[in-house]
């Protein structure tokens, strides 16, 4: 479904993907030949254009890569190899670049050359009229070799400034050896939206109408998705760009962002799945082995998350006041925090989670225990245990008789030695175990998970796959200062946070570790034997109503 109206209603742009290429460019950006082939699969099923997949001229990972490619049968996309014109001094069939973008045998190649004088005299070394001719053997040698050519004019925008007329005469050399794809290109990111537009219209007056004019944008101003959208607003029809804007320095464009708006703002005809969105973000993120950005638009957890009483109370009732589309086009669903800052209407928003009770009186005890410490964001499971204890509707799973943990570290040994032991009770049954760890909270949630197994199996199948402490300001400075530790639990189907605040990091732990155990075996529908709190509060164990210095060690 696309919109029926906007200033490109109807209209249809080429979307040309180059995250296995410049994406990898990106601090921290790596992907094997097994990424790449993966993420090349998912974008063609995404229903990407052109993918471009490395320069098969500068590292054996991307000749390795074109050669893989060729007994994969890719649906909707064109594969497309990456490369520079001939060098200076070097006919086009002679040029190793030129020749190994021909031997990766796919079905388009992608060719940049300068359109800076800077860059033509500096860089290269060369004369000006030397670069009009390297762009136009290069291009007329590979449309011999029957590859249709994309034509990447390389600092466009920075050599239009510099020269008009010099930047123009690069694209007319290009056109005029066989180029019908010519890209405008902002490589040092730092043009502005209407110089974007202004320039587009200059080379659609120089290359004619029959070319297809691109754009690739780079973000170091911030502005590429804004220049994106200039450039297809005054006449490109063709964007480069990569998933989640992975790119060098502040990185490209993104295209799932620039996609969004397409169609949601300005009525594209596009036939990629909005729904997919997110998914997709999600998967290259993993296969690169990066964290989401949570505010990135459109796909990030933020995206649609309200945290202010006040938002949530005006969501509830007509969702477009704070959200400027629907969540579901693009794959997402909406979000309700929990913080100091809730209202009522947080809560409301939250009752079928919760399962109802007093709003008034959970936002109070969210505000105490936020007041000592805790922090409900990215921990709800955690909250979810405060409402049912406050509903006192929470039986624990054991009871804890206590535990121990030692870190035992000794001259001319290597790394400290870390036991916990612990001492519960589930039901009638006692339990003592102990185990190592690579450090305290290791072991103390392996020991703890050890007592309990025999009498909660499914206990097996949790891992702990992320753990933050966070020392927070107060009277107490140092080492006496109250830590919130934030624990991610996963049992290979779900994931999930929980908190805990203490002055010391162990029992902040505990909390943390115990919410997510007992979270757990709720989530399996396990009833709990032990007998509740006496004061049928939020308390974990024994004192987590009172000041965190108060509190039982």
């Amino acid at each position: 479904m696309t919109s029926p109206t906007g200033p490109l209603a109807g209209v249809r742009i080429e979307l040309y993907d180059t995250t296995l290429r410049d994406g990898t460019q990106g601090e921290g950006v790596s992907f094997t030949s097994d990424d790449k082939v993966a993420v090349a699969r998912r974008l063609d099923a995404f229903g990407v254009d052109l993918i471009e997949g490395g320069w098969p001229g500068s590292n054996p990972r991307d000749v390795e890569f074109f050669e893989r490619m060729r007994s994969v049968p890719l649906q909707h996309a064109r594969l497309a190899a990456f490369g520079a014109t001939r060098r200076r001094d070097v006919a086009p069939e002679d040029d190793a670049n030129l020749r190994a973008l021909v031997a990766a045998a796919t079905p388009v190649v992608t060719v940049f050359g300068k359109s800076w004088p800077l860059h033509v005299t500096e860089a290269l070394g060369a004369t000006l009229d030397e670069n009009l001719a390297m762009i136009a053997d290069s291009v007329r040698f590979l449309g011999a070799q029957g590859r249709e050519v994309v034509y990447d004019a390389e600092h466009f925008y920075d050599g239009w400034r510099a020269d008009p007329a010099y930047a123009l005469a690069t694209l007319e050399a290009a056109v005029g050896a066989g180029a019908r794809t010519v890209v405008l290109c902002d490589t040092n990111g730092g043009s502005l939206p209407g110089d974007v537009a202004a320039g587009l219209a200059a080379a659609r007056a120089a290359v004619g109408a029959d070319v297809l004019l691109g754009i690739h944008p780079h973000d170091d101003a911030g502005l590429a998705v804004a220049n994106a959208l200039a450039a297809l607003r005054a006449g490109a029809r063709h964007v480069q760009g990569t998933v989640n804007g992975y790119g060098e320095r502040c990185g490209n464009v993104d295209l799932l962002t620039v996609l969004a708006n397409l169609v949601l703002k300005l009525g594209a005809d596009q036939p990629q799945p909005l729904g997919e969105l997110r998914a997709l973000s999600r998967y290259v993120d993993e296969r690169a082995n990066l964290e989401p950005n949570v505010r990135r638009p459109y796909v990030g957890d933020a995206a649609f998350a309200h945290k202010g009483g006040v938002h949530v109370s005006a969501v509830n009732r007509r969702p477009d006041t704070y959200e400027h589309v629907p969540p579901e086009r693009v794959g997402q669903v909406r979000r309700v925090l929990l913080s100091d800052l809730s209202g009522r209407a947080n809560l409301v928003a939250k009752g079928a989670e919760l399962g109802g009770g007093d709003a008034a009186a959970l936002v109070a005890r969210l505000k105490e225990l936020e007041h000592l410490g805790y922090a409900f964001e990215g921990a709800e499971a955690s909250f979810r245990l405060v409402a049912r204890r406050l509903r006192g509707e929470h039986r624990p799973f054991f009871d804890l008789h206590g535990y121990t943990v030692v870190i035992d570290k000794r001259e001319g040994d290597g790394a400290p030695r870390c036991e916990a032991t612990v001492r519960v009770a589930v039901g009638d049954v006692a339990a003592h175990t102990a185990a190592d760890g690579d450090g305290p909270v290791n072991a103390l949630d392996r020991a703890l998970r050890k007592a309990l197994i025999a009498f909660y199996p499914t206990l097996a199948d949790l891992a702990l796959v992320d753990y933050k402490v966070r020392v927070l300001s107060g009277p107490a400075t140092g080492t006496a200062s109250v830590v919130r530790v934030h624990v991610e639990t996963s049992d290979g189907r779900t994931t999930w946070g929980t908190v805990g605040a203490h002055s010391n990091i162990i029992d902040a732990s505990y909390e943390a570790l115990l919410d997510a155990i007992e979270s757990k075996l709720l989530a399996d529908g396990v009833e709990g034997v032990a007998r509740p709190p006496a004061t049928g509060d939020a308390q974990v164990d024994a004192g987590a109503a009172r000041e965190p210095s108060e509190r039982p060690a």
